[in-house]
């Protein structure tokens, strides 16, 4: 069973930056494919990001490229979201998970092929 625990989150004004953090407990996550998704009231949940298990490759919905980077420090057991020049529109609450198996390209993107699930944290960017 894995554990996976959300930091770094808050209020931000427009056109900031926060970072988030994933760390993992109970097995290591370093042979897991790992993603960022975000839910916003009365929106449904949305992919953000997501990358391999070696971090080589990264994928990211349109409308945080350019803005977010995501990466990994497997010898820590912690997945970082860096979010970079903030929208109201991003305002979300942001939970990580984590796939046990292989994924497509397409496939990282849908949440229902995620495993092990953090309880999500806010955040906000005020206009």
């Amino acid at each position: 069973q894995v554990q996976l625990i959300e930091s770094g989150g808050g209020l931000v004004q427009t056109g900031g930056s926060l970072r988030l953090s994933c760390a993992a407990s109970g097995r290591t996550i370093s042979n897991y494919r790992m993603a960022w998704f975000r839910q916003a009231p009365g929106k449904e949940r949305e992919f953000v990001a997501a990358l391999s298990p070696s971090g080589g490759n990264t994928y990211y919905a349109d409308s945080v490229k350019g803005r977010f980077t995501i990466s990994r420090d497997n010898a820590k057991n912690t997945v970082y979201l860096q979010m970079d020049t903030l929208k109201p529109e991003d305002t979300a609450v942001y939970s990580c998970a984590a796939a046990t198996t292989y994924l497509t390209s397409v496939s990282y993107t849908q949440y229902r092929n995620y495993d092990y699930w953090g309880q999500g944290i806010q955040v906000t960017v005020s206009s």
